[in-house]
């Protein structure tokens, strides 16, 4: 079993310079001007062109200011205040700067198209720090 990660975006171009600039991805392929293939984490990323106001599943309608969900990607990096800098200087958005935590160190930013997503580097322990008895 695997994993593919798709991210709609309003203008697939933009989030490929994104992607790649934020986070050192590399473009596999293109499927046309609205579909690409980003390779470089454990699973390939797909952005895909989807314009705000088009209707997504459970028929609801896209929409691309800051919004929350659930489901969000961690990323994880030897070096979260780097990885923070590099992000930012790329687009995104800080909207909890890097701070530790018991099971490392993380910050919380959004793309340029209202995805959420955290950086974090794991101390030795990692979530093992959280277990009872650590």
């Amino acid at each position: 079993m695997s994993f593919l990660l798709n991210i709609d975006v309003p203008d697939v171009a933009k989030a490929t310079t994104f992607y790649t600039e934020a986070f050192g991805l590399s473009v596999g392929r293109r499927f046309g001007a609205d579909f690409v293939e980003l390779n470089g984490w454990p699973a390939p990323v797909y952005l895909l062109t989807k314009q705000a106001g088009t209707i997504g599943a459970g028929g609801d309608r896209r929409r691309y200011e800051r919004h929350w969900t659930p489901v969000h990607i961690d990323v994880v990096v030897d070096d979260v205040d780097a990885a923070v800098a590099r992000a930012l200087a790329a687009g995104a958005i800080l909207e909890v700067p890097a701070s530790d935590a018991p099971y490392g160190r993380i910050a919380m930013l959004a793309d340029p198209f209202g995805h959420g997503f955290c950086l974090l580097a794991f101390s030795a322990q990692g979530y093992d720090a959280l277990l009872e008895g650590s």
